[in-house]
């Protein structure tokens, strides 16, 4: 947890500096300790930052569900969660090539939606949601992604070249902090 909040204090400090580090090129999946890895997910700045332990290793331009990019609510909302989470499964996807799952939902958004919907602030027959995770894009929405369009359910997509190389460094348990 030190880790998690002294790479968002990182990014914070750097701003748009960070954007424009390391992120070049190819990486070597067998050059990175993948017991280190790290990802921290920018939902203001549309960005996905690779890291291992405290080194950036590569930034990666990513999307999400509704434009407002708002923290997700209930299943439907087409919103990304926002929290800390972990990769719980990998697998090739016909329609998304590779997928990563999170472990959305956590003890802690289940707190929050009982919460809403207790208040009244979501509907009474509202479910959680779940399924989130990183995956790539169909071939027609590639461009999406560079020109900043939402077009997920709730989940972070990737130009295709992006999540093949992702998949290769990440593993069951690789943190994922997603922010706005």
């Amino acid at each position: 947890m030190k880790l998690i909040l002294l790479l968002l204090s990182l990014v914070s400090w750097a701003g748009t500096a960070v954007a424009r580090g390391p992120g070049d090129g190819h990486l070597d999946p067998a050059s990175v300790d993948k017991d280190k890895i790290f990802l921290l997910i920018d939902k203001s700045n549309y960005r996905m930052y690779l890291y291992e332990d405290t080194r950036l290793l590569k930034t990666y331009k990513v999307v999400f569900g509704n434009n407002n990019l708002g923290d997700k609510r209930m299943e439907g909302d087409r919103e990304t969660p926002e929290g800390t989470f972990h990769i719980v499964d990998k697998h090739a996807d016909k329609r998304w090539n590779k997928f990563m799952l999170l472990d959305y939902p956590t003890s802690k958004e289940k707190d929050r939606f009982n919460a809403l919907k207790s208040k009244g602030a979501i509907p009474s027959g509202a479910r959680i949601g779940g399924g989130i995770g990183i995956h790539g894009a169909r071939p027609g929405v590639q461009s999406a992604i560079d020109l900043r369009i939402n077009w997920t359910n709730g989940c972070i997509g990737m130009k295709t070249a992006d999540v093949n190389e992702l998949y290769q460094i990440v593993q069951i348990g690789t943190p994922v902090v997603i922010q706005r």
